[in-house]
């Protein structure tokens, strides 16, 4: 279906950091795939890693005034941004808790809900500088880039 694209190297490593870039799956989804697609590892990592990491500083700086401007201009969306601020208002009374290693750690376990996305979110919704909580969104998503490749490869096994 998509051999247009993931029919050449630099397909795959696009198809792999797009997906990566993607809310909810990340780089949970893209790592696997570009492996399964037959990137060579570190050029799976690098796309996963960079797709996962783009959108972070753009969301804690813009996803307030995107969420304004959806309640007053889209009000349909006015329920779906209220989940979503209470999603993260809750996990991140986690983050509040243990500050910026909360953050870390959060973004490390890769696991449905969490992730660089909801991680970005909450320090935006939590007022952390940017300059604050990226290093500790990157680590989180190196770590569990760490994680997805052990499971990838079968050295750890995740019964569902």
């Amino acid at each position: 279906m998509f051999d247009w694209l993931t029919g050449t190297v630099a397909g795959k490593m696009c198809a792999t950091f797009l997906l990566s870039m993607m809310p909810v799956g990340e780089l949970r989804f893209g790592l696997p795939y570009g492996i399964a697609l037959g990137l060579e590892y570190p050029l799976a990592l690098m796309a996963a890693l960079l797709g996962n990491i783009i959108p972070v500083p753009f969301i804690i700086v813009y996803i307030k005034r995107i969420f304004a401007w959806l309640r007053e201009h889209m009000p349909v969306f006015n329920s779906f941004i209220t989940r979503m601020e209470a999603k993260a208002n809750l996990k991140g009374e986690t983050v509040e808790k243990y500050g910026p290693i909360g953050l870390l750690l959060f973004v490390a376990i890769p696991l449905p809900g969490t992730g660089a996305w909801t991680g970005a979110l909450i320090a935006a919704l939590l007022d952390m500088k940017t300059e604050r909580a990226v290093p500790y969104i990157m680590l989180g998503v190196v770590i569990a880039a760490m994680i997805m490749t052990l499971v990838t490869y079968g050295v750890i096994h995740i019964v569902l």
